[in-house]
């Protein structure tokens, strides 16, 4: 797992990762960031070890369940009194009073979030691509009856656990345990009563299952119900008769105790939570928590029921799709780091990816006054021998794309889309901003554009990469790089073309009662407009993943222990295929033009989507195709292994030679058995060997211009690294 240097006998440990990732992105402005921790910089090359410490503490992630619970993303609302609508932002209101703000937690238990992580399960296991995937099957998690299938869960607990709580003498500590766990599940349930919003699902499947009480369908005709039983009349006649209301048995009257108690145990509850009890609420919470039988249904007022169940399904559309709307970018940067941290599967852990969050958005870290911050902290982290906070990757989404249509329209016919400003859009210049400020650092970049239909699978699949590789042309030939890659396609969770999910019908109130609306515009859809993750979570992902020799052995046999995946190659032989991504396919891949495009340049970090077969066994996965810098060479774009490579390298000797001493230096490359290179040349033939049988590494010191010059040979293709020596020291 870590690089071992043999220094008098000594197994000295160097570099004991090469994955750690920062993400160039604001997931909560209301916790600290990056550049609020590091501070002023004025005079400094480079923070204290204390303050780096602090970093860690606040922004680095370990696992997703961490960066929830330490980032706590979070979608805030509160309502406007003079449209009598909700209104949902990213950011805190500082504006409206704290009292009239409400937060909205995207963790795994929001009814979106947990719909979407659903989906990408399911998916995997499934392994059909997106045009026979049952979108709409999982979409119905976030509809009303889906969302009180949770509450009745909880029901079930609470019931069972306070029967088993009153059976048990006071004082017995079993009795006390089951309290604890009465306790909590109590809290979880008081979530749903002391928000409104939370209280509309059970609102409308309250209001729907009185309505709708004594049909065997939902479908059904409305008719007037009244409870009844079975019995034999004087003469044996079989009648049913209305139910007598004192009748009970003993059974009964033990359960009837049991439900009355919770009752009043909810009802005070919702009390003491609540600021401003109604009774309304009060009732709606008891019947959702301890259901009270429908005996007659000419005792409802229906047409104000069906009015208010109306009301309420109409409202639960307009309210979620608003949420959607501004929640939607964020989640997808939950499921970017979901992504990143699923790609690591290995049952023995070794090098386990972290990430850093900047919690910055990436206009505010490329500005000028705040970029030496940035560029210090690198300086500390990177430009130490001490590589236990290194940084070795990068992460930027959504940068801009420019979809407008270059048809003016003198009117609009029909209806069309709406043009939608995407908010937290990155301009490339600000991409270049960042690359360039922090190209001596060595921090790879994978960048991809932003999430939506058009940089999809199906979008490359029909259209190719022509249109990338033109977007792109302005980071080639720079100094930069070799260390910005982009990553294509963004993965679709759900496609915007099967991304409409029913909610239910509207109601209608008849002589009889009331019955399901089964007119067509009385039908309530919402549409998701497609949810995706960006390609840059994921090519870090998987990249992180395999430089760890523990993730590596789970693939291939002939892997070292002692060196991380620096040199490994994802574009050799079958090894794409042998570590595919957690994702399931979406398409039947590409045509054979676009992949001839593809090879022709060697674009991108492109992930692929075709048929494939693993050791006889067919591969339902997203795989990677290409893995390739914006460095050109050749008229080639360069694969990101040898970027990789050279970096560790470098490192390697500026650790091991005292900051690039002359006489260590020329050690280093010597045929002694002790040195570097004859170590790297006595282990070529494993998976992640630095040095394969057919590369090579030598060096030229030009001792006019004290510089070292170090040619890596990748199987003949050559990239060099220009070293500046420390000539006058003594070896060490």
């Amino acid at each position: 797992m870590v690089q071992i240097f043999i220094e008098g006998g000594h197994a000295v440990e160097i570099i004991n990762q090469t994955n750690r990732t920062i993400l160039f992105d604001e997931i909560n402005p209301e916790k600290l960031d990056l550049l609020t921790l590091i501070g002023d910089v004025k005079g400094l090359e480079s923070v204290d070890d204390d303050k780096v410490k602090e970093i860690n503490g606040h922004l680095l992630i370990k696992s997703f369940d961490e960066f929830l619970d330490k980032f706590e993303p979070t979608i805030y609302s509160f309502f406007n009194a003079a449209n009598q609508k909700v209104i949902y932002t990213l950011k805190k209101p500082t504006a409206i009073p704290e009292d009239c703000i409400q937060e909205i937690p995207l963790d795994r238990n929001n009814d979106f979030v947990k719909m979407l992580l659903t989906m990408i399960q399911t998916k995997r296991s499934q392994g059909i691509e997106n045009v026979d995937f049952r979108f709409d099957k999982i979409l119905d998690m976030i509809s009303p009856k889906k969302v009180m299938d949770d509450i009745r869960f909880t029901r079930k607990e609470i019931h069972y656990l306070y029967g088993e709580y009153e059976k048990l003498d006071e004082g017995d500590p079993l009795k006390l345990d089951i309290a604890d766990k009465l306790n909590i599940k109590f809290e979880e349930a008081s979530k749903s009563y002391n928000n409104i919003m939370a209280m509309l699902p059970l609102a409308i499947d309250d209001s729907k299952q009185r309505l709708l009480a004594g049909r065997a369908n939902e479908g059904d005709r409305a008719e007037k119900f009244i409870a009844g039983q079975l019995t034999m009349g004087e003469e044996g006649e079989l009648k049913i008769i209305e139910r007598p209301r004192n009748e009970s048995t003993e059974l009964m009257i033990a359960e009837e105790t049991t439900n009355n108690a919770l009752i009043s145990a909810f009802k005070e509850d919702y009390e003491n939570v609540n600021e401003n009890p109604t009774d309304y609420v009060s009732q709606l919470v008891v019947r959702t928590f301890c259901p009270l039988p429908v005996t007659n249904s000419t005792e409802l007022d229906v047409p104000k029921e069906v009015e208010n169940y109306n009301n309420y399904l109409a409202f639960y559309q307009e309210t979620k799709n608003d949420f959607i709307k501004v929640a939607k970018p964020l989640i997808e940067k939950i499921l970017g780091v979901f992504v990143y941290f699923d790609q690591y599967k290995s049952k023995n852990k070794g090098m386990l990816p972290t990430m850093l969050v900047c919690n910055s958005k990436l206009d505010m870290l490329t500005k000028s006054s705040y970029m030496p911050r940035l560029q210090v902290y690198l300086n500390t982290v990177n430009n130490k021998n001490d590589f236990r906070n290194t940084i070795w990757f990068g992460i930027v989404g959504d940068i801009e794309f420019n979809l407008e249509n270059n048809v003016k329209l003198t009117r609009e016919r029909f209806k069309g889309n709406k043009k939608v400003i995407k908010p937290d859009v990155n301009a490339m210049e600000n991409l270049t901003s960042l690359l360039y400020g922090i190209c001596d650092y060595k921090v790879q970049t994978f960048f991809s554009f932003e999430t939506c239909e058009e940089t999809s699978f199906t979008a490359v699949a029909t259209k190719g990469v022509d249109e990338y590789i033109d977007r792109t042309t302005v980071l080639t030939r720079q100094d930069y790089s070799e260390y910005a890659i982009a990553c294509l396609p963004n993965m679709s969770i759900v496609p915007k073309n099967k991304s409409g999910l029913i909610l239910d019908s509207l109601m209608v109130a008849t002589d009889e009662g009331a019955e399901i609306s089964q007119e067509k515009k009385d039908l309530l859809k919402l549409w998701i407009e497609g949810v995706y993750v960006p390609a840059s979570y994921l090519a870090a992902g998987i990249t992180s993943s395999y430089q760890c020799p523990e993730f590596l052995r789970t693939r291939f046999k002939n892997v070292t222990k002692d060196y991380p995946g620096v040199r490994f190659d994802i574009e050799a032989s079958d090894y794409a295929l042998r570590i595919p991504t957690t994702l399931a396919k979406e398409i039947s891949g590409y045509t054979n033009s676009i992949k001839d495009t593809i090879n022709n340049r060697n674009f991108g970090f492109i992930f692929s989507s075709d048929n494939n077969q693993v050791d006889g066994k067919d591969l339902k996965q997203v795989t990677v195709y290409k893995a390739r810098s914006m460095q050109v060479v050749e008229n080639e774009y360069e694969s990101l292994y040898k970027t990789l490579t050279a970096t560790y390298v470098s490192r390697m000797m500026r650790a091991q030679t005292s900051d690039y001493k002359h006489d260590n230096v020329t050690f280093f490359f010597s045929a002694n058995p002790a040195s570097q290179k004859s170590a790297w040349r006595a282990k070529t033939g494993f998976i992640n060997s630095v040095l394969l049988p057919h590369d090579d590494i030598s060096h030229n010191i030009e001792e006019e211009y004290n510089v070292c010059n170090v040619d890596i040979s990748f199987g003949g293709n050559t990239k060099n690294l220009e070293i500046v020596l420390n000539k006058n020291a003594k070896a060490v």
